[in-house]
Order: C-alpha cells, then structure tokens, then sequence
C-alpha cells in the first residue's frame, strides 16, 4: 500500500515501468508504419503489432486507473512549490486520459472499414458501428494530435523527474524506481 512519503507499491511502479515501455514502442511503431507504403510487406505487421499492443495498453490503463484510485500515490514531497504540485497533479490526469483516449481514437480508424482489430491473433475485437471512411480520417486527426501531445507530456514528465534527481537531489525519481 501507499503511504504519504513512501515509495509507490511495486504493483504501481511495474504499471508504470510496463506501460512506459509499450508506449515507447507503440510510438516508434505509429510513426514507422505510417512512413511505409500500404503495399510494403511491413506495413501491415507493423499496423499489427500496433494495434494489438494499443489493445494492451488499453486494457492495462484501466487496470491502473483502478489501482490507482484504489491505492492513492504517495504524498507530493512537502519542499516542491505548489505550482509543481499542480503541474504535476494535471499531467498526470492528462497522461492517464489520453491512455484511454488514444486507444479508442485507433480503434475507431481501425474498425472504420467495418472489420474487426486483432488482439495478437487471440481473437478479434468486433467493429460496433458501421463503416465510416470519413470517421477514419477525423478520428486519424485526433489520434495523432493526441498521441503528439501525449509524446511531448511524457517527456515534460520524464525530465521533471530527472530535473528532481539530479538538480534537486530529492525522492521524486527514486520514490518510482
């Protein structure tokens, strides 16, 4: 469990650790496909992998929305300002609503054609509306605003933490690894 000024559980710092690297990965991935050809023979792989690893992190954003709301995090450290505090609290609620957001706005493009997307081959979540190209390409709009927004909040938390570590010399970091 969580306590104020204590480390974060280890089931919230391996949420957090899995999730950071299936985002790095879907993001490599999001701009590697889309600097292919439809008819390179990686594309589709990589639309694949992108997808069913979307799905993932998906699921696993909610599983930690629910931990985290079932096991507050620890306190903010008492010598950060309140603007820090602040800044962090949105960022935070950002980054975990673009979780969400980012993987419906994909499976809205992915299901625009009226197929299903593939969970790595288990089993396919179904298209629940009807087909929509132009759905496709506003949701498409959305996705990558969204996923570029959420690449720039990523690094803006991955460089407080380090402006913490080895500026401040304070938990912050530590309190997470």
């Amino acid at each position: 469990m969580n306590t104020p000024g204590d480390r974060y559980d280890p089931t919230a710092r391996l949420l957090h650790w899995t999730m950071a690297g299936l985002l790095i990965t879907l993001v490599g991935l999001g701009f590697y496909a889309t600097s292919l050809t439809y008819y390179d023979p990686l594309y589709h792989r990589s639309v694949f992998w992108h997808r069913s690893i979307g799905l993932l992190v998906f699921a696993l954003a909610w599983v930690r929305l629910a931990w985290r709301l079932s096991h507050p995090p620890p306190a903010h450290l008492a010598e950060s300002p309140a603007w820090e505090r602040l800044a962090a609290t949105w960022t935070h609620q950002a980054l975990y609503g673009l979780m969400i957001l980012i993987p419906v706005t994909g499976y809205l493009i992915s299901t625009a054609d009226g197929r299903g997307v593939s969970f790595f081959g288990w089993f396919e979540l179904p298209a629940l509306l009807e087909p929509d190209k132009a759905r496709a390409t506003w949701m498409g709009k959305v996705h990558l605003g969204a996923a570029l927004l959420f690449c720039a909040l990523a690094a803006l938390h991955a460089a407080a933490a380090l402006k913490h570590h080895f500026i401040q010399h304070d938990a912050t970091l530590r309190r997470m690894w």
